[in-house]
């Protein structure tokens, strides 16, 4: 009998460690980034630009500050937000002080913009505006 059948008898559930192995390996890859090319940073940021998203200087991100209603706005808008950063294993810099969420985008493995950035921010445009 093999360990993990005993493991099983012994707990009478499900194994869940092996799911739980599942969904943390799964969640654990990584989509594949490079640097964002002078072609996809106009075609890309330019919109980004019209919609409040500004350049950070000294360093290759991408800054908004969003203004909410309350503190538990800002803190739904920020639960959304991560829920969806965790799904693409791409972890915002974030500020909050009662209803002001400051958000900086970059992806530190191509140290710079990536589409990563592009697709969280383009995803946090969609919430804030619903």
């Amino acid at each position: 009998m093999s360990i993990l059948a005993l493991n099983v008898r012994k707990t009478s559930v499900p194994f869940l460690p092996f799911i739980n192995w599942q969904l943390t390996f799964q969640r654990g890859k990584k989509m594949a980034s490079s640097k964002l090319t002078d072609e996809e940073r106009t075609t890309f940021l330019n919109p980004l630009h019209d919609a409040g998203w500004t350049l950070v200087s000294n360093r290759d991100a991408i800054y908004k500050e969003f203004v909410c209603q309350d503190f538990n706005q800002a803190w739904g808008f920020m639960s959304k937000v991560a829920l969806q950063a965790e799904k693409m294993d791409h972890h915002p810099e974030w500020f909050n002080v009662y209803n002001k969420v400051q958000i900086t985008l970059s992806t530190h493995d191509v140290n710079g913009l990536s589409q990563r950035d592009v697709k969280l921010a383009n995803f946090i445009e969609k919430v804030k505006s619903t």
